[in-house]
């Protein structure tokens, strides 16, 4: 079964999720010809002290 994996900073709003794993689902379905139920969406939600980017915590490049 397809997967769709969104790693990213958290999202606070419950319905902004729901629309997005709508859409992503809608975008799968459209793309793979199979029916939605078969599609996974796995939201990874990753806080900024948790990630790093050109050698530096994204936390630590907002305070710039």
């Amino acid at each position: 079964m397809p997967t769709a994996v969104l790693d990213g900073p958290p999202i606070e709003d419950l319905d902004i999720k729901r629309v997005l794993v709508k859409e992503i689902t809608d975008a799968l379905e459209k793309a793979y010809k199979l029916p939605r139920n078969v599609f996974t969406v796995l939201i990874k939600e990753n806080a900024p002290n948790n990630v790093g980017v050109g050698g530096e915590l994204i936390i630590d490049r907002r305070r710039t």
